[in-house]
């Protein structure tokens, strides 16, 4: 127990820094890939490559109906909403600040542990963090905020970052809790398959691969995110949120913005003004309050077996 506890925290560190450079990354790759197929490339490798390790490890890809169709469920909801939006929103949105808005991630898994069967009570410290948190992101999108890359698009690629929050969040709620029996690697490589592959279709849709062109940068970048930030990260995440609770595991989101402000600004010269840097510091600690709150299981009489068919 205590061994895997600590496989446990060494995956969620691994997300924190991991996630926190593919900012930087997904900011490169969009020069020439267009968001849809660069999303539905790294995850559709990314899924294949730890299927493969999946069966070669022994474990047994799920075949059932209901389980597959909520893999697909889950893959949609984090790939395919969760992290197009970011990819889709950097179009516009400089990496760091980017980085910045996805750090309300803990605020939306609290609301939504608040409303969950036996989920965690929202308490005074809790709702002061999450209005700071809010505030913060407020702060990002005036044009004090955001600096030169303020215009409409900008808060366009801000609110779509927000939905893509939410859809995260459900969905890494509905892995833990719907997904138990699901062997940790064949979970996560069907989730992101099952995503990419979503996104690949519509990307066909809309006519992406006539937009498409790569060169050693952007390929480079596209690299980087299959590998580190799909294959090691995302099934890194997995893992942390199987073994971890829910609100714990939104943590990375308090460190993620730390490592995309400083690399933007170092590699992409992304502007940092003041206004930024006080909402960054207010996002953070109305994080930090979030969760260092004591929290309470909301008392609602219902039968022991929903606790596994909630959310």
């Amino acid at each position: 127990m205590k061994h895997e506890r600590s496989l446990a925290i060494a995956a969620f560190l691994t997300v924190c820094i991991v996630w926190g450079t593919t900012y930087l990354a997904i900011r490169v790759a969009i020069e020439t890939i267009p968001p849809f197929a660069l999303t539905s490339i790294r995850f559709v490798i990314a899924g294949l490559v730890m299927a493969a390790i999946a069966v070669w490890r022994g474990e047994r890809l799920p075949r059932d109906r209901s389980t597959l169709l909520n893999l697909a469920l889950v893959g949609f909801l984090m790939v395919g909403v969760g992290n197009l939006a970011v990819v889709w929103a950097e179009q516009w949105v400089p990496s760091g600040l980017a980085a910045l808005f996805v750090a309300t991630a803990p605020f939306w898994m609290v609301l939504i542990e608040a409303f969950r069967t036996h989920g965690e009570r929202v308490d005074l410290r809790t709702g002061i963090g999450m209005l700071m948190g809010f505030v913060g992101v407020a702060l990002l999108v005036t044009p004090g905020g955001a600096g030169p890359s303020w215009n409409l698009a900008f808060v366009a690629g801000a609110v779509a970052i927000q939905i893509g929050c939410v859809a995260w969040q459900f969905g890494s709620i509905r892995g833990k809790y719907h997904l138990k029996d699901v062997p940790l690697l064949a979970s996560a490589s069907l989730q992101m398959l099952f995503g990419g592959l979503i996104v690949g279709v519509a990307s066909l849709a809309i006519g992406e691969p006539a937009r498409f062109a790569i060169n050693l940068r952007t390929f480079a970048a596209l690299a980087y995110l299959t590998l580190f930030g799909s294959i090691i990260a995302y099934s890194a995440y997995v893992y942390a949120l199987a073994k971890l609770r829910t609100t714990k595991v939104s943590l990375y989101a308090y460190v993620n913005p730390v490592v995309a402000v400083i690399l933007g600004w170092l590699i992409l010269d992304e502007a940092l003004t003041a206004i930024s840097i006080v909402a960054m510091v207010t996002i953070l600690v109305g994080v930090a309050l979030v969760q260092t709150a004591g929290k309470k299981p909301v008392a609602v009489p219902v039968p022991a077996q929903s606790e596994k068919n909630a959310a």
